[in-house]
């Protein structure tokens, strides 16, 4: 069987044109990122690498020990590739700038370093995010602002997610369809396993925080509600709940069998607007999820659709399975 590398994946996408040689390069260094942060995670207490880091990120959230490592792979791994003009990261307030003495690029890149970290501990599954933007050209050619990377989910040229499971993934889209790539450890390269991934726009299966409900909006309760009345309920059929609470864990599993989740407003998050971060988490695994045939709104507009206003910015977030997806949304515009 002949085996294609993620490499040669990105060099016949780059020949159709659906990439620059630019983004297939900063791709691959993502890629390269992703190898040392599943040697650091498969690794564990044998590394040092488990428990607090005793700092708190932007959002005022305890660091692990591996958010911090995370975070400072991907930040070195694409600070010198000359394909970016700048980067921001989840754990981080403010744009991290490449150093004067690299070249710069055309493309910004945005990730959430560890997505569900509170996971690592317990030896659950925890993924890498990430999201590719244009750098908008700049009158005074300076380098680049917040305000730069303030752009619609729609105006992602790439994104993609790594799991650090029994097995480490690379899911990625460029804008045709989402392709799914395993790491080969004895090889040491990502081969190409999952061709165009698709979610099935109907599905059995729901992923929210059920500790929640009491704070949930009335569309919300409704719809979990009518889930779990099941057979006798106005759905006729039964549902079943998963929740890994790891956004990359829960995603994935839509992705391969359907699904839907949802981290909705509620009462405990109202005031900053959602729980999950728009340009980190949200619009990423939005493409991803649209891509794959699925949908992905806040409850009331579809989440690519939302002009950031600031680089933390937080939203609340329904996506998998479309017509799961429209019926919250139809919720929720109801009121």
């Amino acid at each position: 069987m002949r085996r294609v590398t993620l490499t040669q994946f990105l060099i016949e996408q780059q020949r159709a044109g659906r990439t620059t040689p630019e983004l297939r390069l900063l791709i691959e260094v993502v890629a390269r990122a992703v190898k040392a942060i599943s040697v650091n995670v498969s690794k564990g207490a044998l590394a040092g690498v488990l428990g607090e880091a005793g700092t708190d990120n932007v959002q005022g959230e305890a660091q692990k020990k591996l958010d911090v490592i995370a975070n400072e792979i991907l930040l070195q791994a694409n600070e010198w590739g000359g394909h970016l003009a700048a980067m921001a990261s989840e754990e981080v307030e403010e744009v991290h700038q490449i150093p004067f003495d690299y070249p710069k690029g055309g493309y910004l890149l945005l990730f959430d370093p560890l997505d569900g970290s509170s996971n690592i501990d317990v030896n659950i599954s925890v993924g890498t995010i990430f999201s590719v933007l244009r750098n908008p050209a700049r009158k005074d050619g300076g380098d680049p602002t917040e305000q730069d990377f303030l752009q619609p989910g729609r105006d992602q040229v790439a994104a993609g997610y790594a799991l650090y499971g029994p097995s480490t993934l690379l899911i990625l889209t460029v804008g045709n369809g989402v392709h799914g790539f395993t790491l080969d450890r004895e090889m040491g390269s990502f081969v190409y396993t999952h061709p165009f991934m698709t979610v099935p726009p109907e599905t059995q299966e729901f992923a929210i925080n059920a500790s929640n409900a009491r704070f949930w909006e009335p569309p919300v309760q409704r719809y979990v509600t009518e889930l779990q009345a099941g057979k006798t309920g106005p759905r006729g059929k039964d549902f079943n709940m998963r929740w890994v609470a790891s956004m990359v864990a829960d995603v994935h599993r839509i992705l391969t069998r359907g699904g839907i989740f949802m981290y909705p407003l509620d009462e405990k998050c109202r005031d900053k607007g959602g729980k999950l971060r728009l340009m980190y988490e949200a619009n990423p695994m939005a493409m991803i999820v649209e891509q794959a045939g699925g949908a992905a709104t806040t409850g009331r507009e579809r989440i690519m659709d939302v002009q950031p206003s600031k680089l933390h910015q937080r939203v609340p977030v329904v996506l998998g399975s479309a017509a799961e997806v429209e019926r919250v949304t139809k919720y929720h515009l109801e009121g």
